[in-house]
C-alpha cells in the first residue's frame, strides 16, 4: 500500500471524527437553546418564532459559514470573524451557561407554581451578569505584561547562566486581530532583548493565510541565538502543508519533532520542538518524543518546546531539564493567587510551574486569545525567563507586585 492510499483511510477517519463532534456540539447547542427559548418566549415579541429565529441567526447560519469556508477553502476576512464568527462564540458561551440556571430556577419554582416567572427572573439577572463579565473580559484581554521569571537548576552548565529566553504563546493571529495590540506584543520582547525567543505553538487562529498577518506583526522579530517556533493545535487544524511552507519562508526556525544545536559562549545545548497531540498518533505533526531528542547530543542541556503541557511527563522522564508549553490559556478565568483557572477542573496541568525529577515545566497563560476577546484575572502575557544555577529545581517568579 502506497504512502497516499495509507492517509486516505486516514484522512476518511478524521472527517468521520469531526462529523460526529459538529453534530454532537450541535445537538447540545440545540437543548440549550430550546430550554431558554421555551423560558424566555412569553417574554419576547413573537414568542417561541424569535426565540428559534435568534437560534438560526447566531448559531446554524455563522456555524454554517464557518464550515462551508474551510470546506472550500474559502479565507474569511476580518469582518466576517469579528460579524460573523464573533457573535457565534458569544451566543453560545452564553446559552451554555443560561440554559442550566433557567433549568435549574425553573426546578426551584416548580412546586409554588410560578416556574416560568422564577426561570425568565433568573435568565435575565444571569444575563445582566454575563453582559458586565463579557465587558469586563473584554477590556481584560487588552491588558499585557511581562512577567519576569527565574528557573535555577542545580546542574546549569556554566555557559547557561543567565540565558533570558522571551517566550510568547498563543497568539491566534487573524485578520481581526488588533494590530496596535500585536505591537505591543512585539515591542514588549524587543525592549526585553533576550536572547533567545520561543514562539510556544497557536501562532495562527484557524487559517493558513492568518501566517501572513503574523509575519506582519513578529517576522522582524531576532535575538542573538535564535527566534524558535513550534506547531499548537491550531497549526493542525489551519491545514499544516500550506501552512508550514509560509512559517518556513519567515525568518525563524521551525521544530517538528527535532532538535537544534545552539552555541553560547563556549558551550552549546539543544533546543527541542515537539509536534502535537492534536496531530494524532502517526504523521508529522503527532508528537514523538523520542524522535524529537533522537538528534541530542549525550550530555547536551535541553530546552523543550511542546505547546501541550501534556506532553512534559514524557519530557520529564527523559531528563529534560526545562520545558516551556502553552496551550490552555489558563481557561482565559484564572488566579495566579490561588493557583486554579478556568481549565484546572479538566486538566492536571493546567497553569504555572510544576517540577517533577528535577525537571521543570512553565505553561504560559498566553499572549493573546482565542474566539472571544475575554481574560480575567489575569492578562495577556510576554514571559521572561532567566536560567540561574540553584539548589533545586525551581521557577520563581521575580516580578514586581
Amino acid at each position: 500500500m502506497t504512502g497516499n492510499e495509507t492517509r486516505l483511510p486516514e484522512a476518511r477517519r478524521a472527517r468521520r471524527q469531526v462529523a460526529v463532534f459538529v453534530v454532537l456540539v450541535l445537538a447540545i447547542l440545540t437543548v440549550c437553546w430550546t430550554v431558554v427559548g421555551m423560558i424566555a418566549a412569553p417574554a419576547l415579541p413573537g414568542g417561541g418564532w424569535t426565540a428559534a429565529s435568534l437560534w438560526v441567526l447566531f448559531t446554524l447560519v455563522p456555524l454554517g459559514v464557518f464550515l462551508v469556508t474551510r470546506a472550500r477553502g474559502i479565507y474569511p476576512g476580518a469582518l466576517v470573524r469579528l460579524l460573523v464568527f464573533r457573535p457565534l462564540w458569544y451566543a453560545q458561551f452564553f446559552v451554555l451557561l443560561l440554559a442550566p440556571v433557567g433549568a435549574l430556577a425553573a426546578l426551584g419554582g416548580l412546586p409554588f407554581a410560578v416556574a416560568g416567572g422564577v426561570a425568565r427572573a433568573a435568565l435575565a439577572v444571569a444575563a445582566a451578569a454575563l453582559l458586565l463579565a463579557a465587558l469586563a473580559g473584554y477590556l481584560g484581554s487588552r491588558r499585557l505584561e511581562v512577567r519576569r521569571l527565574v528557573v535555577t537548576l542545580p546542574d546549569l552548565p556554566a555557559w547557561m547562566e543567565g540565558l533570558a529566553v522571551a517566550q510568547i504563546s498563543d497568539l491566534h493571529v487573524g485578520p481581526q486581530t488588533s494590530r496596535r495590540f500585536l505591537a505591543r506584543v512585539a515591542g514588549a520582547v524587543r525592549e526585553e532583548r533576550p536572547d533567545l525567543i520561543a514562539v510556544t505553538g497557536d501562532l495562527v487562529d484557524d487559517f493558513a493565510r492568518d501566517v501572513d498577518r503574523y509575519a506582519a506583526a513578529f517576522g522582524a522579530l531576532k535575538a542573538p541565538l535564535g527566534v524558535f517556533a513550534i506547531p499548537g493545535n491550531h497549526e493542525v487544524y489551519s491545514g499544516w502543508p500550506e501552512l508550514r511552507a509560509r512559517l518556513e519562508a519567515l525568518p525563524l526556525t521551525l521544530l517538528v519533532n527535532r532538535s537544534v544545536t545552539v552555541h553560547r559562549e563556549g558551550g552549546s545545548f539543544a533546543v527541542v520542538g515537539t509536534g502535537d497531540p492534536a496531530g494524532g498518533t502517526s504523521g508529522e505533526l503527532a508528537p514523538d518524543i523520542g524522535g524529537a531528542l533522537a538528534g541530542v547530543p549525550d550530555g547536551s542541556f535541553v530546552l523543550a518546546l511542546a505547546h501541550n503541557p501534556a506532553l512534559w511527563p514524557a519530557l520529564a522522564a527523559r531528563r529534560v531539564p526545562l520545558t516551556l508549553s502553552g496551550h490552555t490559556h489558563w481557561g482565559q478565568l484564572g488566579f495566579r493567587r490561588w493557583g486554579w483557572c478556568l481549565a484546572s477542573p479538566f486538566l492536571e496541568l493546567a497553569m504555572g510551574s510544576h517540577v517533577q525529577d528535577g525537571s521543570v515545566l512553565y505553561i504560559h497563560p498566553g499572549t493573546n486569545y482565542w474566539g472571544i476577546p475575554f481574560r480575567l484575572g489575569h492578562a495577556a502575557q510576554v514571559a521572561m525567563i532567566t536560567l540561574r544555577r540553584g539548589e533545586k529545581a525551581e521557577l520563581r517568579d521575580q516580578s514586581s507586585r
